[in-house]
């Protein structure tokens, strides 16, 4: 992927905001700002203004100012602009910025951000890159101001990676596929001959493992996003889910399946040697690591229906930390370490919730006929998940924020199912 460059736009103090949003309150009330389109002698500007829009507006904690309002048309994004216009349409925030070309063809695209109530300029960035990356840059351009607002890391310069599906019901054909996270970019990973299943992201590369049904057996690859270079993990006949990703990336945790029971084991990439964790007459799955590396959360019906468990990296301290009505699996270790994602069977419904890694705190953020597959965004502050609708339709891919008021469909060209979030891309 072209490099992306960013320096400080001169002139930038350390400013206090005056406007900023506290993301730790409940249901927090969206932040007016206003995102003028960007100056430039092409449609490029108003392009890159429109991402950032939707971009900022998707998140929830932005509602963005219809530009039908403007009474300033920014034509200058150098000098300070009239704050009494734009206070006067309640934009307590503005964007404004300039794209053009340099000599040598790159794209340079800078931004401004202002707290139109301070009367001043809370930050402000200039990027060169290849003009074909131009919807990268605006992502780039909504995580900054989302980190300047909220203090916390933005999640819009990510990929997800999931199954795209066709075809009537009783013969789906299923493809690999990746998008940027807003569903534009698709492209497709695999050719859809074989049937593929649950992929995983690797926490620090482009590098994602996925199950495959090549030959009608069950096999585990590497995929190397970028250059498409593909390495056998093995063959596990047992397996039902792809293996998570270690923290470090040198490790995956799986669930291999023997005699009628399924325990949890690690393999070490590199040298390939498995460890085993779990040994019960149950079906323990779904594992996934905390960040830290130190423990994993799986699902196991040792108790009679599946429950959520954690126990320590080596296999000790296994503990039961899901005690509601119902089923619980798909468990996801979030980003942050401080909550657990999962799905919920219960009174006829599949739910995606949350609960504290000691099982407290449960929420619900949504529910419907079947969700499943929850996958954290890398700030852990939004999960992607797919709902598979009642009737002949197929399953679409949403997001929803851990407010649970924010949820939202994500555009496939297909039916989509099994999203697994990238971690940021790097510059």
């Amino acid at each position: 992927m072209a490099l992306v460059c960013a320096v400080v736009v001169a002139g930038v103090g350390p400013a206090r905001a005056q406007v900023e949003i506290d993301i730790n309150q409940g249901n927090v009330e969206p932040l007016p700002i206003a995102v003028t389109d960007f100056v430039s002698s092409d449609d490029l500007g108003a392009r890159i203004s429109q991402v950032v829009t939707a971009d900022l507006r998707r998140s929830g904690l932005f509602a963005p100012v219809d530009k039908s309002a403007f009474i300033q048309n920014i034509s200058d994004p150098d000098s300070s602009p009239r704050f009494e216009d734009w206070r006067v349409i309640d934009a307590q925030a503005l964007v404004t910025g300039r794209v053009s070309q340099e000599p040598d063809g790159r794209l340079r695209a800078e931004f401004r951000l202002w707290d139109t109530f301070a009367g001043q300029q809370l930050t402000g960035q200039q990027f060169f890159t290849q003009p074909d990356n131009w919807r990268r840059v605006a992502h780039i351009i909504a995580d900054a101001i989302y980190e300047r607002l909220t203090g916390e890391k933005g999640y819009f310069d990510t990929r997800v990676v999931f199954v795209s599906e066709s075809g009537p019901k009783d013969n789906r054909r299923k493809q690999l596929a990746i998008m940027d996270q807003d569903g534009a970019n698709v492209r497709y990973l695999t050719d859809g001959n074989d049937l593929v299943l649950t992929p995983r992201f690797s926490p620090n590369r482009q590098e994602i493992t996925y199950m495959s049904f090549e030959g009608g057996q069950p096999r585990v690859y590497l995929l190397q996003l970028e250059t498409g270079q593909r390495e056998l993990v093995g063959n596990f006949p047992g397996m039902t889910f792809s293996p998570r990703f270690s923290p470090d990336g040198q490790k995956v945790v799986m669930s291999l399946q023997q005699d009628g029971n399924a325990n949890i084991y690690t393999m070490d990439l590199r040298s390939r040697q498995t460890t085993r964790l779990t040994s019960t007459a149950a079906i323990d799955t779904s594992p996934s690591y905390s960040p830290d590396g130190n423990r994993v959360v799986f699902e196991s019906d040792r108790g009679g229906r599946q429950q959520l468990y954690v126990m320590n990296a080596d296999g000790s301290g296994q503990q039961r930390i899901s005690f509601g009505d119902g089923s619980y699996s798909t468990p996801v270790w979030s980003p942050r370490g401080d909550l657990i994602a999962f799905t919920k069977q219960s009174g006829g419904k599949f739910s995606i919730g949350v609960m504290r890694p000691d099982g407290s705190g449960e929420r619900i953020l949504t529910s419907g006929f079947h969700n499943e597959g929850p996958t954290w965004a890398p700030n852990g502050r939004v999960l992607m998940f797919f709902r598979q609708p009642a009737g002949s339709g197929g399953p679409q891919l949403y997001s929803i924020d851990l407010t649970g008021y924010n949820e939202q469909a994500i555009q496939t060209p297909n039916y989509g199912s099994d999203p697994a979030w990238s971690p940021l891309l790097e510059n």
